[in-house]
């Protein structure tokens, strides 16, 4: 149905030790894997490893958005409370429009298993046409998040005019309205 260069998503790992290759990229790894479960329609991806860093993290974003295209560009890490975590400080430098919808219903969820969730500061936002979802760095926690956010994400991709993106019923439900 779609070209594999028609759709391309954006993984971001945000972590200083993964940048520095003393961790390995689990949370990378683990988004990964969950998009190649949910997605059936052919994409391209784009990767990067990066330091904790706002000036990176924020030129990698609008580099995946605005030259490479992404529709969907989803980071993990730097969510917390610490001083070094400023993912969504960049997220919310390069974004036009914020969803707080999306970090809302994240920490949610993670209140569910862990009482520390109010200390996340997941967010999500909008780059011309690509939607932009912070994760936590823990890939239980990435799954957790993603299960609870993904089912609106095609649907947002379609109002900011990007590609279609087809689900993996089986496996994930997305939610579109029917139309008459």
């Amino acid at each position: 149905m779609n070209k594999k260069s028609a759709i391309k998503i954006g993984i971001i790992n945000v972590s200083d030790r993964a940048s520095q290759g003393i961790y390995e990229d689990l949370p990378g790894q683990a988004i990964r894997a969950l998009l190649q479960s949910y997605l059936v329609s052919d994409y391209e991806e784009v990767y990067a490893v990066l330091p904790d860093e706002q000036d990176q993290i924020a030129e990698c974003l609008i580099r995946m958005a605005d030259a490479e295209k992404c529709c969907l560009i989803i980071t993990c890490g730097g969510t917390g409370p610490a001083p070094r975590d400023v993912t969504p400080e960049a997220t919310e430098a390069v974004c036009h429009k914020l969803l707080p919808g999306f970090g809302e219903q994240m920490r949610r969820e993670s209140l569910k298993y862990v009482p520390t969730a109010i200390l996340s500061r997941q967010t999500a936002g909008i780059r011309h046409q690509s939607l932009i979802v912070n994760l936590p760095g823990k890939p239980k926690s990435i799954r957790e998040n993603l299960e609870a956010v993904f089912p609106a994400i095609p649907y947002c991709i379609d109002l900011i005019g990007g590609p279609y993106l087809e689900v993996n019923e089986a496996v994930i439900s997305a939610f579109r309205p029917k139309t008459d």
